[in-house]
């Protein structure tokens, strides 16, 4: 179990341009009085695949076991893994509708979050929120790049 002490704040945004296309995704941390910026990009990506990819790469970063809440724009990725990976799960990866799309990486975030005591936070996004504003310009920055 995590240790509550350990609390590391997450902000995470993804995003394409066009959706699908040139994608870029981006993580703020805050540990106390750390603070970690992390951003990365996908030449042909979607926002979905972005979205999680950051929540991904952030758990991926953590050096130890720890509580975290993480803040996300994408009620995608939070139902995603509140809501539809628990059933997903128990279901061999498998649901009643279909092929699971981004199966990929719904397992790297079940792996990212193992060990963790994650809580999971949607924030309305582009409403002056600080970090989460930070992260998507982090993800602008990315899709900037790989267009030019």
């Amino acid at each position: 179990m995590a240790d509550a002490s350990k609390t590391v704040i997450i902000y995470t945004d993804g995003g394409c341009d066009p959706n699908p296309g040139a994608g870029g995704w981006g993580a703020v941390m805050l540990f106390g009085d750390h603070r970690k910026e992390l951003s990365g990009g996908a030449s042909k990506s979607t926002n979905n695949r972005m979205e999680l990819t950051a929540a991904i790469e952030a758990l991926a970063s953590l050096k130890r076991t720890c509580r975290v809440v993480l803040h996300t724009d994408s009620e995608y990725l939070k139902k995603g893994f509140t809501e539809w990976m628990p059933k997903w799960r128990q279901n061999g990866w498998r649901r009643k509708g279909g092929a699971i799309k981004n199966l990929d990486l719904w397992k790297r975030l079940d792996e990212a979050v193992s060990g963790h005591d994650v809580e999971w936070v949607w924030v309305p996004a582009h409403t002056g929120i600080f970090e989460n504003e930070r992260c998507d310009e982090l993800a602008r920055i990315e899709i900037a790049k790989l267009k030019r």
